[in-house]
């Protein structure tokens, strides 16, 4: 997709394979957003915002289901892997796709790394993997050095299952999947069994004695972006990036979307409850509130409130889980953050390379390059706590193009075929906008400022690629399609967070939501008007539709 594209070799080039069928694409989904989220977040969440952080889990699930509905139309009309980074190059060429690319990659890499973290934090029980700390007044579990050098070796495992193919990895996925939502549930049910029918968990009083809402209206919003409830649930992505790779990407990609937000936001909601109750009344009245709420072996605090209720057995398989979902969505994602720098590859933003794929149609180059970066990331975010939030802004933001690309295609082609359409015209496109850039600022300041600070590396080295890079394989840029809405819109993201964040300026979090507002319209309508020329656009699609029935040709029995 990409105006002087040229392969760097005479020999054909390999395509991705489609072998993922409707379940295999849902479980990828449901597996990604499954992870070390859940293990972490309701103990996180009721620290934040007490027993309301029921309320983030729902909120931040119709969010994300904004969001993601989106891209449910989108995924079907051009099922190309890395969708969410090609998607943009449609419409604002190589900058405006770079821009998102760059963060959108990154935060994919680190997901692998964060996965690793999440596991041995629990397996601290163990071990030595970690050792807690306080860093900017939060109390952390971070890496030892025999910690690193494991996550290490887990995250390589990870690449070797994906170096032989989609199949391999939808046949693993599937399986551990089955294993995460038993666990889950299990937790779910004998958490409010025992904290319902015996003494040695909590009660419903837990719902008020010590305020439902100890937080207030800013501590479940707060609690969305910060405690990893967002992060949990990402991972419904996969129906994007993986788009390429399934049989009937018409039927398969809204499904997945639409069907793993809506079984995890279920799930979610109901282990907060189960969590709430589980409890101990003596545990929370020697705490004094939730908001300084401790376990004995708070490394791993699910596993840990087991225990305190005599459940032994649970908190053990809680230990294991702890190794199995993190480690199943750690693999989810390598598989993720290779298909993003094989889009960037393909768009031309980035060295052609990354887009080179082995006999099984697995982007090689783009693998390696993941797992090398994942490492770099244990350096400056040695502990889950640090890096969820990261994570979770990077993401998201990378998110707020798909409703934008929708509105502009909207507009500009509305005669193409939708196998999935929203309605509403414009209405759920500028809400799911909005609801990025919130998530994005309740992420707060200590966090976006790390966000930025990476944005402005990779246009450091964008220039760089520019600079040194063959051009007769680079496309235009298109800077001034890109630049005159993405700019404008990091640099007023930027300027909320760092002059209204939320924890430094408690009084200003409702004028947020109105300011935050004017400017998600401004720049929604902004980034509508300004695209490349409708020729072009129809080029770049032609491309996208050209290379989906190559990828179709090579399609495999789904799984």
């Amino acid at each position: 997709m990409q105006d002087n594209a040229k392969t760097s070799s005479n020999r054909p080039e390999v395509k991705l394979k489609r072998h993922l069928g409707p379940i295999g694409l849902l479980f990828a989904a449901i597996g990604s957003i499954i992870g070390s989220g859940w293990l972490f977040g309701a103990f996180n969440a009721s620290v934040i915002a007490g027993p309301s952080a029921i309320f983030s889990w729902l909120i931040a699930g119709l969010m994300i289901m904004l969001i993601g509905l989106c891209y449910a139309e989108l995924g079907p009309m051009f099922p190309i892997s890395g969708g969410v980074v090609r998607y943009p190059h449609l419409v604002w060429g190589s900058f405006g796709s770079y821009s998102l690319g760059f963060i959108t990659w990154i935060s994919s890499a680190a997901v692998p790394a964060i996965e690793v973290e999440g596991a041995l934090t629990y397996a601290t029980k163990f071990g030595a993997f970690t050792v807690k700390n306080e860093v900017g007044g939060t109390v952390v579990h971070t890496l030892t050095p025999i910690g690193i050098v494991i996550a290490i070796i887990l995250m390589a495992i990870f690449v070797v299952i994906n170096w032989f193919g989609v199949r391999l990895f939808a046949q693993v996925n599937n399986v551990l999947v089955w294993w995460k939502l038993a666990i889950i549930i299990l937790v779910i049910a004998t958490f409010l069994i025992t904290a319902l029918g015996t003494t040695s968990m909590g009660s419903p009083n837990n719902f008020t004695s010590h305020g439902f809402a100890p937080g207030g209206i800013a501590g479940v919003f707060i609690a969305v972006s910060t405690a990893g409830i967002t992060f949990s649930y990402l991972g419904f992505r996969q129906g994007i990036e993986l788009a390429g790779e399934t049989t009937n990407p018409k039927r398969n990609i809204p499904l997945a979307i639409i069907g793993s937000v809506l079984i995890t936001s279920i799930i979610y909601a109901l282990l907060q409850v189960a969590f709430t109750l589980g409890v101990p009344e003596r545990v929370l009245g020697d705490s004094g509130s939730w908001a300084n709420l401790v376990f004995q072996n708070d490394f791993g605090p699910l596993a840990a409130l087991a225990e305190l209720g005599g459940l032994t057995w649970l908190a053990y398989l809680l230990y294991a889980d702890a190794i199995i979902s993190p480690a199943d969505t750690g693999l989810v994602y390598t598989t993720i953050a290779s298909r993003v720098s094989y889009a960037m590859g393909r768009n031309g933003n980035s060295p052609r390379w990354l887009a080179t794929n082995n006999k099984q149609g697995v982007p090689y180059w783009s693998l390696v390059v993941t797992f090398i970066v994942g490492i770099i990331l244990l350096l400056p975010f040695p502990s889950w706590q640090q890096l969820v939030g990261f994570i979770t802004s990077a993401t998201v933001i990378s998110f707020g193009s798909g409703p934008l690309v929708l509105a502009i295609l909207r507009r500009q082609m509305p005669e193409l075929v939708r196998p999935f359409r929203l309605p509403g015209g414009d209405i759920i496109p500028l809400l799911a906008f909005y609801s990025a850039n919130m998530i994005v600022f309740w992420g707060g300041w200590s966090t976006n400022l790390k966000l930025f600070a990476t944005i402005i590396i990779g246009y450091v080295l964008l220039v760089f690629f520019q600079l040194v890079g063959d051009r007769k394989l680079k496309p235009s840029l298109h800077f001034k399609t890109g630049a005159i809405w993405v700019l404008p819109w990091f640099v007023a993201m930027a300027l909320v967070s760092w002059l209204m964040d939320p924890k430094t300026h408690p009084d200003m979090f409702g004028w947020v939501f109105l300011i935050n507002a004017g400017i998600s319209v401004a720049i929604f309508y902004l980034a509508v008007r300004v695209h490349l020329p409708i020729e072009q656009i129809r080029r770049y699609m032609a491309e996208a539709e050209n290379e989906s029935e190559e990828e179709e040709e090579l399609m495999g029995t789904g799984l």
